[in-house]
């Protein structure tokens, strides 16, 4: 396949698009692996445990706000311009990628600020060590609010390209179907756009005057509620575009097509339907809300596990079809017939092999009751590795080995490390978070630098308590080797000269059952975008209420200095 760049200025965006995506994958690998040996003991020679709040805090913002974001612009700007045959609005794309990468530099600024001992701004010392889940009383510098800011915003930015892109095919082409990739696209911009409202309201009403000091006290309930309103739905931001790498790209690369374009599209429905009235299930423990709108976030939560279940069952019947046209016969055998040496479907089958064991400990997560029994525990972030450390993370990584060829026109150099890649990252993760799972069932707190509890203490290598310890630093550390040797590959590649012939097809065949077998009210936006709201009023409509007039009357707490 000789390289012809037919969308030359979406390609370019795409690529300085995922350039900030991976120098944010590095900086935050390097941070975790320093917090995986540190918070296990096994070396504690690169932080205190003062200054590991703000490795833990840049950790969160680098990998799950920065390298998610940039790479899913990226990923949809790709998705669009391929599927609609056009390049994308580019004022419109590139205001959104400087927006996001000034507020990118603002909060890093603010985080390593504080490590690195800079001056203060604004009449105000640095410092950011809020970690990702940032709602008061913990107060950071004003920087790090306007960053995170600038960056959902800039996000939404490129959410208009999409759509402008989309009204003028439209309008073009009035009778046919919206692609499927564009279709995924859009209905994730729409959920994002409701489920940013909770934090964009929470930072630019509460943290930034607050931080400012122009306002002294808020009601932290009001903040995590607001926070926590985004917080779960940024999950299947994260999540909905490795949904669509798995329903439009993986059959290819096993070889078939898609089997039901109509099953995905009510995939993406559901999720734009269920993703944002959830977030309660993030605060059982928490007072002040009634036990009744838990019991809904709870309900709500239970019913999302549908479209993962639906997702399960059509991708797995593409790859299936795919093995079958490589000659593969017998019930299970045909996972033999698959092409395992290639990295960019191995990554891809393993991240969705892996987000199904997380859909299962989030089970657990979403219980009211049982929940009880692992909130505030290592369970949480041995869950939440699983999903976006692993279901989005190594997709995205996966997918760059196909993509990146296509939109640089150079070809994949390295690939003996492509090829090593998705395993390491998948053997480190299954040993650390099978450890933090099963630590978290033992009562060892997470967030901290070090446990609170001497009965539970990571001392010595003996014991249960030992060889958890243990797994936790080697899955971490062969999590690091597993990002540095993907961050070797895409580097060389980048720096490789352009010429000859490409190792990748990047024409995605037609599904064996296509749109035109789907009714056309799963294009009403207007119609899901409209009941998603309803939904959302009756999940946090009279418990916001309650906590606003509250707060008139009760104004909240001052700031907890960290």
């Amino acid at each position: 396949m000789v390289y012809v760049d037919e969308y030359p200025k979406t390609s370019k965006l795409v690529r300085s698009e995922f350039i900030v995506a991976f120098g944010a994958l590095a900086i935050g690998a390097i941070f975790g692996v320093i917090q995986a040996l540190h918070r296990t003991g096994v070396f504690r020679g690169f932080v205190s445990s003062a200054d590991y709040y703000t490795l833990l805090t840049a950790h969160g913002v680098l990998l799950a706000l920065v390298f998610t974001t940039f790479f899913i612009a990226g990923l949809f700007s790709w998705a669009v311009s391929n599927s609609l045959e056009r390049e994308l609005p580019h004022r419109i794309a590139w205001a959104a990628f400087w927006v996001m990468l000034v507020g990118t530099v603002m909060a890093a600024v603010a985080i390593i600020g504080g490590l690195v001992g800079a001056p203060s701004i604004l009449g105000h010392s640095l410092q950011a060590d809020v970690l990702f889940t940032f709602y008061a009383p913990m107060k950071a510098h004003p920087a790090f609010y306007l960053g995170a800011a600038l960056i959902i915003v800039g996000s939404w930015v490129a959410g208009g390209a999409y759509f402008k892109s989309l009204w003028e095919w439209r309008s073009e082409n009035p009778d046919e179907r919206i692609p499927l990739r564009t279709f995924m696209v859009v209905t994730t911009m729409l959920m994002w756009y409701i489920s940013t409202i909770g934090v964009a309201v929470e930072v630019v009403v509460f943290l930034i005057p607050w931080s400012l000091g122009l306002i002294q006290n808020v009601d932290p309930l009001l903040t995590r509620t607001l926070f926590w309103y985004f917080g779960h739905p940024v999950v299947y931001f994260w999540l909905m575009p490795a949904y669509l790498v798995w329903y439009t790209v993986l059959p290819k690369l096993a070889g078939g097509r898609l089997f039901s374009d109509p099953l995905a599209r009510v995939v993406f429905v559901l999720f734009l339907l269920l993703s944002t009235p959830v977030g309660f299930h993030h605060q059982y423990v928490d007072p002040g809300i009634p036990e009744g709108f838990k019991f809904i976030a709870m309900t709500n939560t239970m019913f999302l596990l549908l479209p993962s279940l639906l997702t399960a069952f059509t991708v797995v019947a593409s790859m299936e079809h795919g093995a079958r046209q490589r000659g593969a016969t017998g019930y299970l055998s045909w996972l033999r017939n698959l092409p395992w040496g290639n990295p960019a479907f191995a990554g891809c089958a393993l991240a969705g092999l892996m987000f199904a064991a997380g859909g299962f400990s989030g089970m657990i997560n979403a219980g009211m009751n049982i929940n009880y029994l692992i909130h505030n525990t290592l369970w949480v972030p041995g869950h939440f590795h699983l999903t976006v450390g692993t279901a989005f993370a190594l997709t995205a990584m996966a997918i760059s080995y196909w993509l990146v060829p296509q939109i640089t026109g150079k070809k994949l150099q390295r690939r003996s490390l492509a090829v090593a890649q998705p395993y390491v990252w998948f053997i480190g993760m299954t040993l650390m978070s099978n450890a933090m799972h099963r630590a978290g069932l033992a009562g060892i707190p997470r967030r901290t630098a070090e446990p609170t509890y001497d009965e539970f203490a990571f001392e010595g290598v003996a014991g249960t308590v030992g060889e958890m310890r243990i797994q936790i630093a080697i899955g971490g550390f062969l999590l690091f080797v597993g990002a540095a040797l993907f961050l070797i590959v895409m580097a060389e590649t980048f720096l490789a000269r352009r010429g000859g012939t490409l190792s990748v097809n990047g024409t995605l065949p037609d599904p064996l059952s296509g749109a035109e077998h789907s009714p056309r009210i799963l294009d009403n936006y207007k119609l899901w975008t409209a009941i998603a709201l309803v939904l959302i009023v009756i999940a946090y409509g009279p418990p916001l209420a309650s906590m606003i007039a509250d707060g008139i009357t009760a104004p909240g707490s001052p700031p907890i200095p960290v």
